[in-house]
């Protein structure tokens, strides 16, 4: 309540960087624990060549008033001292490690805690817009479900008789996140527009035949079948068989005939198409779940 403003707003950003700069500073202390351990290595000789010194002359000594007694404690005393200046030596390397360490983990802790926060954001978010689209398809029907996620146009569409006609379309024309070019720069894209077809159309076969089987797939393996470079996001979301609104199939958004340049693509017109694929969303944290939802499923079908 007494901190002022502005030094609050410092102490909450330093807050949220806090695993960035714990990290940082773990990795710049086990670098300082690795020179420490080296410079220590360096005196370590002369340390233990005193030592030897000592053990040696402990061990020679003749005097009548040296009894043995004596000889066995000087030398446990000498081992000790030697000991403890090894000890020393490397006290700082080792300590700086510990708290390195302790830095790396303690930022590691900090991301996890924030991801799990994450992702209960992410359920509860999702199960909410579950439910919505569970209350649109029981009050209007798939139809409109589809219509109010995708969003839908009117166009005019001019038939094989020259008439213009207006047809309501799904989608408003922007490709997601997830949308990707199918084009020269994919190591799998062929200059034969037929053969890009059938490649593709395979691959998405393959890809559904892959979810059916295992209950899940995620969109970076969609990418690899595809020659496509992987993406951060590909790698937590993709489609799952779970939950009663969601699609349970793969569709790289060629074959409906809606947009005009995937049907150039498919009747071999253009070489090149933007897929767009209709992911689930984020599915890691659900792999758990997949296996029993995944034979209930396929016992369904």
């Amino acid at each position: 309540m007494n901190i002022p403003g502005g030094l609050a707003r410092q102490v909450l950003k330093l807050n949220a960087q806090s695993p960035q700069l714990l990290f940082g500073a773990g990795v710049l202390g086990m670098v300082g624990s690795t020179v420490l351990a080296c410079q220590a290595t360096l005196k370590l000789e002369t340390v233990l060549e005193e030592g030897a010194n000592k053990l040696e002359i402990a061990r020679t000594l003749e005097h009548r008033e040296y009894s043995e007694k004596d000889r066995s404690n000087d030398l446990r005393i000498i081992k000790i001292q030697t000991g403890t200046k090894i000890v020393r030596l490397y006290a700082p390397a080792v300590g700086l490690g510990v708290v390195s360490i302790a830095a790396l983990t303690k930022s590691h802790n900090i991301l996890t805690t924030r991801n799990a926060a994450l992702m209960a954001a992410y359920g509860a978010l999702e199960k909410g817009f579950d439910e919505y689209r569970r209350r649109v398809v029981e009050k209007y029907g798939e139809d409109e479900d589809r219509n109010f996620r995708y969003g839908s146009r009117e166009v005019d569409v001019v038939d094989d008789k020259g008439k213009v006609n207006k047809v309501l379309r799904v989608g408003d024309g922007t490709p997601s996140v997830y949308a990707r070019f199918f084009d020269p720069t994919s190591t799998s894209w062929n200059k034969n527009a037929d053969y890009n077809f059938v490649f593709l159309r395979s691959q998405q076969n393959w890809a559904n035949d892959l979810l059916k089987i295992r209950g899940h797939v995620f969109l970076n393996e969609v990418y690899d079948m595809l020659g496509l470079e992987r993406s951060k996001a590909g790698s937590v979301v993709g489609w799952i068989l779970i939950g009663e609104y969601r699609d349970n199939y793969i569709d790289f958004g060629l074959f409906d005939g809606d947009d005009q340049a995937a049907r150039d693509f498919v009747n071999g017109r253009e070489g090149s198409v933007l897929l767009d694929f209709n992911v689930d969303g984020v599915i890691w944290d659900k792999l758990d779940h997949s296996k029993d939802e995944r034979l209930s499923w396929q016992l369904s079908n």
